[in-house]
């Protein structure tokens, strides 16, 4: 029996938007941070959010669940990090167990030499293109869809920031 609820023309119009969007948007990231700081996008993520986190420091299990990444994927981007000097793997204090990551001075100068240009191009190829109800809506529809993908909020994206 086939019950199968196929995609409207419109919904098939929007999904193909949105697929695109998700195909285009990490590669436009990418260039930039390659172009001018010699950065992935997800090098990058992973130094801005140790660089908001108290102290600059974060257990590598955090850091994995803010970044959406798997331990192994984490602990391989994190070594290419800790060889150029922007940031420090360091026994955690409270649990001997874990392992925390830190920035090195030189990883916070990184971000901060390098933020300026990423947010150039967000704002280039998001938010310069939305006025503000598109903005509100955009946050809104995200919010619904990452309520459905991370029940949990293992990526920290509830939290606003």
């Amino acid at each position: 029996m086939e019950d199968t609820v196929w995609l409207t023309a419109p919904q098939l119009d929007a999904w193909r938007k949105f697929i695109s969007v998700v195909e285009l948007l990490p590669g436009a990231l990418d260039s930039q941070l390659q172009r001018d700081a010699e950065l992935s996008h997800f090098e990058y993520f992973v130094l801005a959010m140790l660089s908001e986190a108290p102290g600059r420091t974060l257990r590598m299990t955090q850091l994995a669940g803010e970044t959406n990444a798997t331990l192994p994927r984490l602990s391989h981007v994190v070594s290419r990090l800790e060889t150029r000097g922007y940031l420090d793997r360091v026994p955690c204090p409270e649990d001997r167990r874990a392992t925390n990551a830190v920035l090195s001075e030189a990883g916070w100068e990184k971000v901060v030499a390098t933020a300026p240009g990423h947010v150039r191009t967000v704002r280039e190829n998001v938010i310069d293109v939305l006025d503000d109800d598109d903005v509100a809506d955009l946050d809104r529809i995200m919010a619904r869809m990452l309520a459905r993908l991370d029940p949990d909020n293992r990526f920290g994206s509830v939290s606003g920031r």
